[in-house]
């Protein structure tokens, strides 16, 4: 179904708004999917808040100019789903590398995050960045290591002491 312009200015209105709301965009061509392969990415996609659409090429690059995604615009030929993330970087490529490793059909073209190209064979590195959440996890571990060092030491220290009277008291003996 053909959109009139109205239309076509509410579309690219609604993508450019999640372009200019995004720090990850995904490029990656649908051809070959079957409509239930579809709605078990847009599933996954749910899951990991991340947005997908279906644009018309010629819309989506209308869309992007003057985003951060601007930088996926040499990849946009041929059928192409558009996977936004607002808040994980990482998020778009998870999606894609996962749904990627039952359904070959998927083809990832390319990646833009932070308003850098990222080629495709770099989809597993990006995939491979930890979540927010983890990231946190990881700097307080790390954060506290030394604090539960000191205090392991510190109450080994009185065990010490103990181990030693006791070996004294049975060298005496």
């Amino acid at each position: 179904m053909a959109l009139n312009l109205e239309a076509k200015k509410v579309v690219v209105k609604q993508v450019n708004a999640l372009a200019q709301s995004s720090i990850a965009v995904g490029v990656a061509e649908y051809r070959g999917l079957t409509v239930e392969q579809m709605t078990n990415l847009r599933a996954s996609a749910m899951d990991a808040s991340v947005s997908l659409r279906v644009v018309k090429n010629s819309l989506a690059k209308r869309a992007l100019v003057e985003t951060t995604c601007e930088c996926v615009m040499p990849v946009l030929s041929g059928p192409v789903i558009l996977g936004f993330s607002q808040e994980d970087p990482g998020a778009v490529a998870r999606v894609f590398n996962d749904f990627v490793k039952e359904n070959e059909d998927l083809v990832v073209k390319g990646l833009g995050v932070s308003g850098d190209f990222v080629e495709a064979n770099e989809l597993k590195r990006i995939a491979a960045l930890p979540t927010k959440d983890q990231a946190i996890s990881l700097v307080m571990a790390l954060m506290l290591a030394p604090v539960e060092k000191l205090a392991r030491s510190l109450n080994d220290a009185p065990g010490q002491i103990t181990r030693v009277v006791s070996a004294v008291a049975q060298q005496k003996q």
